[in-house]
C-alpha cells in the first residue's frame, strides 16, 4: 500500500483511521529510522547526569551507539559516536562513570574527553603522513541543550532546537521555572549542593529499562491516551482506594503544540511532589510544600497554580514523553523492529528535596509507571495484544474520538491524529523529494 493511502480521513464524517500495516511492515520501520528518527531532534540525556569534568554516560539513540561526556578542558558537554575511528570497536564500554581518557580495548587507541586522538601504539608503523588530529572521535552532526535537556540530531540541516520544540518550549519553561522557585524556598538548593550541575532539577541515578513486542507508535498513542485509564488500570485505582485516596475521575484538556508535539493537562486527586500536599507525604512535610505552593502562585501566578495543581503528559515528537504527575519521569521510546521496542525511563527531581517527599515521589513512580508496577504491565499487555491483532486481517485502526470537539478533551484522540499526520508528512516528504 502506498504511503499516501495509509491514513484515511474524512473531516465531514469525523472519521480518521490508519492502516495496520504501519505497525507490521519492516520496510516502513526502516523508512521511519531513515526519514523520521534520522531527521528529527531526539532526546539523549540530561546535563545533570554528567555534572563534573570527565563524567560520561553511554546511550543508544535510534539504534546508534553514542556517549556524552563533560569535557575536562572546556566544561562543555560533548556527544560522540561510540566507535573507534580505527576499526570501529565501541570506545565507551560502561554505562556511566568518570574518565580522564577513553581507550579502545581492541588496539588501545586512546582519546581525550574532547574526542582528540592522543595515543596510538606503534604510531610510527603508520608512516610519516599519519596525522592523529584527523582521527578524533566523531561528534554527532547536531547537539543542543535546552534547560538541561540534551537533544541530538543526525541531520546537519535540521531546524534549530528552539524552533523545533515550538509550543513544547513553554511547558518545559514552566516546569523549570517552577522548579527554580521551589529551589529558592529550599534555601537555594542549586548553589549549596556542591555539585557541578547548577540547575534546579537532576536525573536521579538508576534507569528503568524494559521492552515490548509491539510497534513503537502504539506506546506513543498510549502515553497520551486519557481514554484507557479507567478500563485498563483498574488494579491501580483500586490500590489507591485501599490507601484512602480519592480517585475522582480526572478532568483536563489537550493542546497541540506544533511539529507533532502535544500535551494533555489534567487534574488528579493524588499529591504532587512539587507543591500539592497529600497525607502520604506525612504531616512534617506539609508546611514546606504549602510554602512552595504559596511562592509558586505569588511568583508565577496562574502558571504557578497550574504547575502545583495539575498533571501533564508532554509529548516531544517523535519519541520523548515528560510524564509530570505524581512524580516526573522522562520516557524515551526506541524502535528496534516493526514489532519490537525498547523503553527507558528516568526520574527527574529537585536536587534537594525533603526525604519524606522524595520517598513518596519514588514510591509513586514505581507503583504506577515502573516496569513492575501496577500500571505499566497493563499497558505492555494491551499494546502487545494490539500488535498481535494487527496481523489478524482486520486492516484499520480508528482514531475518531472527539473529532468535532470544540474544546479538545483529554480522553479524545486529536493528539494521536496529529501524531499520525506528522508521521505521514515526514515519510511522504522524504520519499517524494527529487533526487539529484
Amino acid at each position: 500500500m502506498d504511503l499516501a493511502d495509509l491514513i484515511v480521513e474524512r473531516e465531514e464524517d469525523g472519521y480518521f483511521a490508519y492502516h495496520r500495516s504501519a505497525l507490521t511492515s519492516e520496510a516502513l520501520h526502516r523508512a521511519e529510522l531513515e526519514h523520521i528518527f534520522n531527521r528529527s531532534w531526539l532526546y539523549l540525556g540530561h546535563e545533570s547526569e554528567v555534572p563534573e569534568p570527565g563524567d560520561f554516560v553511554r546511550r543508544t539513540v535510534a539504534t546508534r551507539p553514542l556517549f556524552f561526556v563533560r569535557s575536562r578542558s572546556t566544561g562543555e558537554v560533548c556527544v560522540f559516536a561510540n566507535s573507534c575511528t580505527h576499526r570501529g570497536a565501541t570506545i565507551c564500554r560502561a554505562d556511566r562513570g568518570n574518565a580522564k581518557s577513553f581507550q579502545c580495548f581492541y588496539h588501545a587507541w586512546t582519546f581525550n574527553s574532547d574526542g582528540g586522538l592522543i595515543g596510538v601504539p606503534d604510531e610510527e608503523g603508520y608512516g610519516p603522513a599519519f596525522d592523529k588530529s584527523r582521527y578524533g572521535l566523531v561528534e554527532v552532526p547536531r547537539m543542543e541543550s535546552y534547560r538541561g535537556l540534551i537533544f541530538v540530531s543526525f541531520d546537519p540541516d535540521v531546524d534549530e532546537l528552539v524552533d523545533y520544540l515550538a509550543g513544547a518550549r513553554a511547558y518545559i519553561d514552566d516546569m523549570m521555572d517552577a522548579a527554580e522557585v521551589a529551589a529558592n524556598v529550599m534555601q537555594d538548593a542549586a548553589s549549596t549542593n556542591g555539585k557541578g550541575w547548577s540547575g534546579p532539577l537532576e536525573v536521579l541515578r538508576g534507569t528503568h529499562q524494559y521492552a515490548m513486542k509491539a510497534n513503537w507508535k502504539l506506546l506513543v498513542e498510549n502515553s497520551m491516551d486519557g481514554y484507557h485509564l479507567g478500563p485498563t488500570h483498574q488494579t491501580y485505582f483500586q490500590f489507591l482506594r485501599d490507601q484512602n485516596v480519592d480517585v475522582s475521575p480526572s478532568t483536563g484538556t489537550m493542546k497541540l503544540l506544533g511539529n507533532g508535539h502535544a500535551v494533555i493537562e489534567y487534574s488528579g486527586s493524588w499529591g504532587r511532589p512539587i507543591a500539592k500536599w497529600n497525607a502520604a507525604f506525612g504531616d512534617a512535610s506539609r508546611p514546606q510544600l504549602e510554602a512552595i505552593r504559596e511562592r509558586l502562585e505569588s511568583t508565577l501566578g496562574d502558571t504557578g497554580h497550574r504547575m502545583a495543581e495539575l498533571n501533564r503528559n508532554l509529548f516531544i515528537y517523535p519519541n520523548l514523553f515528560v510524564m509530570d504527575n505524581n512524580a516526573t519521569a522522562l520516557r524515551v521510546i526506541e524502535p528496534t523492529a516493526a514489532g519490537y521496542m525498547n523503553v527507558a525511563q528516568y526520574e527527574l527531581a529537585p536536587q534537594i528535596e525533603d526525604p519524606a517527599v522524595r520517598r513518596v515521589r519514588l514510591e509513586s513512580y514505581v507503583t504506577f509507571a515502573g516496569p513492575g508496577g501496577l500500571a505499566t504491565p497493563d499497558d505492555v499487555e494491551a499494546l502487545e495484544s494490539c500488535q498481535q491483532g494487527a496481523g489478524s486481517g482486520v486492516e484499520w485502526s480508528i482514531l475518531s474520538r472527539g473529532y468535532h470537539d470544540e474544546v479538545p478533551r483529554m480522553s479524545g484522540e486529536l493528539q494521536m491524529r496529529q501524531f499520525w499526520r506528522r508521521w505521514q508528512e515526514q515519510l511522504l516528504a522524504r520519499s517524494l523529494a527529487p533526487t539529484a
